[in-house]
């Protein structure tokens, strides 16, 4: 039996150099960007892991490594691997199974150090108040966050994943299904080099 009602689901891809945070390895090295990988999400769960909601790590490529291990043991998480051909076939299978456990869900990825325990909280309360989704929204086009109060796989199809596109489409894909939903306050991804001046100078984390 679940203690809580509530979830959020920290999606995370496994710190392997070369193939985390590419777009920043000419700034910082492979090795130099995935420790930014480890640190953000390990900031992530420190952020989420003492809130009123059960917290769960979804992992990629699966749920043997070694850093997921430590988090799991770290943090006292359960482990999940994220499975299906795309971001969103793999967000929406997550939903789905965490929805057949708890009333209500939130998911959230481990780029953006900004969001914390209030962020989530007013989530929460937006899906409390009669919204059927939230979105946090990021400044790039994507979002940060996305809470549901029943699975629903249209939000995740023909998205054009990885794009500025990604909010806006879903937003009308939520207009056509006429679905109350709420947007909470933009925020920002580390995914560019400028983005990891602005993390440095917010002082959210060490440099590297």
């Amino acid at each position: 039996m679940n203690t809580f009602s509530r979830a959020v689901l920290v999606f995370a891809k496994a710190p392997r150099a070369g193939h985390a945070k590419t777009r920043l390895i000419p700034l910082l090295g492979e090795a130099g960007a995935a420790r930014l990988q480890a640190r953000l999400c390990e900031h992530t769960l420190e952020q989420l892991v003492q809130g009123p909601w059960s917290l769960e790590l979804w992992c990629a490529p699966d749920c043997q490594e070694r850093f997921f291990q430590h988090c799991a043991q770290r943090y006292g998480l359960n482990l999940y691997r994220q499975r299906g051909e795309d971001l969103g076939a793999r967000m929406s299978r997550a939903l789905d199974q965490a929805l057949a456990r708890y009333r209500q869900v939130v998911i959230v990825g481990t780029d953006c150090p900004a969001l914390g325990p209030t962020y989530v909280t007013q989530a929460f309360k937006a899906l409390d108040e009669s919204c059927q989704a939230v979105i946090g929204p990021a400044e790039d086009g994507g979002y940060v966050l996305l809470g549901l109060s029943r699975p629903e796989p249209r939000l995740f199809t023909d998205i054009a994943w990885g794009t500025a596109k990604v909010y806006q489409e879903t937003r009308e894909r939520l207009a056509q299904m006429d679905w109350s939903w709420r947007a909470l306050e933009p925020l920002w991804d580390v995914d560019r080099p400028a983005d990891y001046a602005r993390l440095l100078a917010a002082q959210l984390l060490s440099p590297i």
